[in-house]
């Protein structure tokens, strides 16, 4: 991996897990901000204890360096978990500010994903294939 490929990597991991995992804690604590959000979007406020527990524990599969398997599922939540934020502001009708966090974490996610170090990925080598 290249020098300019690891810092591509570690800043979008960097950023992707600063923002779920203070996202995840405001949704555990039930912040106002949070609340709000929530109640704007129309989503029941359990549904911020689910999702603030699997952010945090999606960031710890993201940063410790085992369990590639794990790591794939954490960071396909974190894609759908993003996305669907990002449509549900859409369809809201909100612009601008409210969706810039969702974006932005979408892009955090594709590209910490993309970039990240071999001894990160999935070896589908590994695999075995039934042949017919």
């Amino acid at each position: 991996m290249t020098k300019r490929n690891r810092i591509i990597y570690w800043t979008a991991t960097a950023l992707l897990s600063v923002g779920m995992l203070g996202s995840g804690i405001s949704q555990l604590l039930h912040t106002k901000e949070m609340n709000e959000l929530i109640a704007h979007t129309g989503y029941p406020m359990y549904f911020m204890n689910i999702i603030g527990v699997w952010k945090i524990l999606g960031v710890i599969a993201i940063l410790i360096p085992k369990n590639k398997l794990l790591k794939e599922w954490a960071y396909a939540g974190f894609f759908f978990l993003m996305t669907g934020a990002l449509f549900s502001h859409l369809a809201m009708g909100d612009a601008g500010k409210a969706i810039f966090g969702p974006l932005f974490q979408t892009i955090f996610v594709i590209v910490s994903w993309y970039f990240r170090p071999a001894d990160r990925k999935i070896n589908l080598d590994n695999f075995v294939t039934a042949e017919n």
